[in-house]
């Protein structure tokens, strides 16, 4: 029969008929809990700072590897905010209503046609003027028409074209999306129930991706032109050798290499320069670094994409068009 414990009387701050409880023994086989064992977190902490104390650890090694580290979660960020642009352009509503998709493409398309303009007419000329002299002296000045030209399609159109637009629609973009965040508007639009990304992002990136490409056949036709004019209204190369090595080095292919690495281009501006503008840092300096650090990003993006698909594109123009059929069938 248990004992009772004795009740508490006459103690000051105890109420009548409480009594005393008995300390419970632990169970057979577990042993009393331990100081050390009350904080274990604290030991283990304790622990690890002292075993980093001993290693031969620097200043500059503990930053690069925080640098490390925050490079990849930025990365990790631009992922995900690639994925809501993705899944955002399968709600049409969001993105087209009151004329949003068509102010971009007026913006990104159409203010930019005079600076493309200028910009593959040049191109084209100094071609012409740096080449020929070279051209000359191997007596093969009618081939440089095809040289001119296979160049623009091919490598300094779509670049070039691209660079121009980051500068201008790409900067513009950040600066934009920049204020907008500085401002607060973007937290005001999700009170109000509203995707940003949505709204803002997906009209941006799509006319980014669908006039970028247009352009370029616009940049490249002025150089054409270009070329044409100094080869043979200033040097005086026959126009039918022009054109005729034009058409001897210029295929199908080519063109298309041009427009599949524009769209890659544009697809790449559009998303980094919103990025650039959704994380930016507060105050003007804060949008100021965004514009900046946005046109040297889309430079390198541009950079890289094109020597991956130089890359992939000469491999599946040697693999499988001239070692195939494809390319008879396609009448190249």
């Amino acid at each position: 029969m248990s004992r009772r414990a004795p009740p508490l009387q006459g103690r000051p701050g105890i109420r009548p008929g409480a009594t005393a409880r008995r300390a419970v023994p632990p169970p057979i086989g577990v042993p009393p809990l331990r100081a050390s064992t009350v904080c274990p977190m604290s030991e283990h902490v304790e622990r690890q700072r002292s075993i980093l104390s001993r290693l031969p650890i620097t200043a500059q090694a503990v930053e690069a590897g925080e640098s490390v580290l925050l490079t990849l979660r930025a990365f990790g960020v631009f992922v995900r905010f690639c994925g809501a642009a993705v899944l955002g352009l399968g709600h049409p509503r969001e993105w087209v209503r009151n004329g949003r998709l068509a102010k971009q493409l007026f913006f990104v398309g159409t203010t930019s046609v005079p600076v493309l303009a200028l910009t593959g007419a040049f191109i084209g000329m100094i071609l012409g003027f740096e080449g020929f002299p070279q051209f000359q002296s191997i007596g093969q000045e009618g081939r440089l028409g095809g040289v001119i030209n296979l160049s623009l399609a091919k490598q300094l159109g779509p670049v070039l074209a691209a660079v121009m637009l980051a500068g201008r629609v790409g900067c513009a973009l950040t600066a934009e999306l920049g204020t907008m965040r500085v401002t607060e508007q973007l937290d005001a639009m999700r009170a109000m129930a509203a995707d940003p990304v949505r709204v803002l992002v997906c009209p941006r990136v799509l006319a980014c991706v669908l006039m970028i490409p247009m352009l370029t056949v616009f940049s490249n036709l002025m150089g054409v032109i270009g070329g044409w004019l100094v080869v043979t209204q200033v040097y005086g190369t026959d126009d039918a050798l022009y054109w005729k090595y034009t058409e001897m080095f210029v295929d199908w292919f080519s063109v298309t290499n041009g427009l599949l690495k524009s769209l890659a281009f544009g697809l790449a501006i559009g998303l980094i320069s919103c990025y650039k503008g959704f994380h930016c840092r507060p105050g003007a300096e804060g949008v100021g670094r965004a514009t900046t650090s946005s046109f040297v990003t889309s430079f390198l993006a541009i950079i890289f994409l094109n020597l991956v698909l130089a890359k992939f594109l000469n491999d599946f123009d040697r693999m499988i068009l001239k070692d195939g059929h494809l390319r008879s069938l396609l009448g190249a």
